[in-house]
């Protein structure tokens, strides 16, 4: 754990460097305009061929669809950001078979009325789940259940303060933040360190969103989304990380390659180990590809 929160001091200071070396982007306001809605939708496919090739290979195809959208709402000293992700994604080698190498679905709203000028008094809403079975695959490409529709499911909410700089710089911290671990399916229940006879596991505790969208250059964009939970109730010094990276880079109006990556560690889940055990461990999702970006 020692390694995990250093990593994540990191991550928040290089946040805040980054904030502090950017100029803030400004644009004419619509003062008359409460919704603002943007969205973005997305097909990715990536492939590889070998024929004859002395270094070897594994021919591979994969596609992925992803929906990204907002909803932000803003009157006097009132907002309400909402954003709406989902994604979905398959990957086929002749050796195993189709695979599913992405499946998410959340929603993350923020309730803000003003403070001060950059400070909201909040309430914070996350849902995550995902849309399909997961499994984890042996030697042998023999796989086994460990995720399933609503199974995990992740609710969290609470009242807090944010410091919002624009759209694309936001810390949202919540002292009192409630958590729920939701599994439907009994038999995955003890992944989660839930308990077989419960639907969920409570939680409550501190809970900190951060994002920001730095532009690198010219129709090139990194995203940074980072989510800390620490739970009261049991080991609040075994921070629950989540963070998310995603690189955008528009060739045109229409043609798009994304890179994104993701990093998850909390000390109640169980995964795979490459000796064939289960326990804590460092979760990493990794996805890259070029496709059709539709924006509006």
């Amino acid at each position: 754990m020692n390694l995990l929160k250093l990593a994540t001091l990191t991550i928040a200071t290089v946040f805040t460097l980054n904030v502090s070396a950017q100029e803030t982007e400004t644009a004419a306001v619509d003062t008359t305009k409460t919704w603002t809605i943007k969205g973005e939708n997305t097909f990715l496919i990536n492939q590889s061929s070998f024929s004859n090739w002395a270094a070897g290979g594994i021919n591979s195809m994969a596609g992925n669809l992803i929906f990204n959208y907002d909803f932000n709402y803003k009157k006097d000293k009132w907002s309400w950001d909402n954003k709406v992700l989902a994604a979905y994604g398959q990957t086929f080698q002749k050796e195993t078979d189709w695979r599913k190498n992405d499946d998410r679905f959340s929603l993350n709203s923020l309730l803000g009325y003003q403070a001060a000028e950059k400070w909201l008094y909040t309430v914070f809403l996350n849902f995550n789940t995902q849309f399909a079975n997961g499994y984890s695959y042996d030697n042998d490409n023999a796989g086994t259940l460990i995720s399933k529709a609503f199974a995990p499911a992740y609710l969290s909410f609470g009242p807090g303060i944010a410091y919002k700089e624009s759209d694309n710089f936001r810390i949202n911290l919540s002292p009192a933040a409630a958590r729920f671990i939701m599994v439907g399916a009994k038999s995955l229940r003890g992944l989660y360190d839930v308990d077989v006879d419960k639907f969920s596991r409570n939680e409550f505790g501190a809970s900190l969103d951060a994002y920001y969208k730095l532009g690198i250059m010219e129709n090139i964009a990194l995203e940074n989304i980072l989510k800390l939970y620490s739970n009261y109730l049991q080991d609040p010094q075994n921070v629950d990380v989540d963070y998310t990276a995603n690189l955008k880079m528009q060739v045109n109006k229409f043609i798009s390659v994304n890179a994104a990556a993701q990093l998850i560690y909390d000390d109640n889940i169980d995964v795979p180990k490459s000796d064939g055990t289960k326990g804590p461990g460092l979760q990493v999702r990794q996805v890259l590809g070029a496709g059709v970006t539709y924006k509006f």
